[in-house]
């Protein structure tokens, strides 16, 4: 789903609904469905931008995901750690400290 489809879908209550024909934007929907007020197209460009925002704010969530070390590097630097090795643990933190430095958290402002 879009993030345009998702902000009209967070203004409408209940069981609303809207057809859209052609590209995401306010002027191609063409039938709201069991919506008595549709929200204007102020309050949905809003919503919209407001999602992107948060969406921007989140990347370096998505980024750094698919280049942590697996949950089973994990559990088996665990494993030696309790063993007495902390030799992968350490391994394990540096892996992780280094894609949080590749992909850093925007500062909030």
């Amino acid at each position: 789903m879009t993030l345009f489809l998702q902000a009209v879908n967070n203004l409408l209550t209940g069981d609303g609904s809207f057809r859209l024909e052609g590209d995401d934007a306010y002027e191609n929907i063409v039938e709201w469905v069991r919506v008595d007020t549709p929200p204007t197209q102020a309050e949905v460009e809003a919503e919209h931008q407001r999602l992107i925002a948060e969406q921007n704010a989140t990347q370096y969530q998505r980024d750094r995901q698919p280049e942590y070390p697996s949950l089973a590097t994990l559990a088996d630097a665990l494993y030696w750690s309790n063993q007495g090795d902390n030799t992968k643990l350490d391994e394990y933190y540096a892996a992780c400290a280094a894609v949080k430095a590749k992909y850093p958290k925007p500062e909030v402002n």
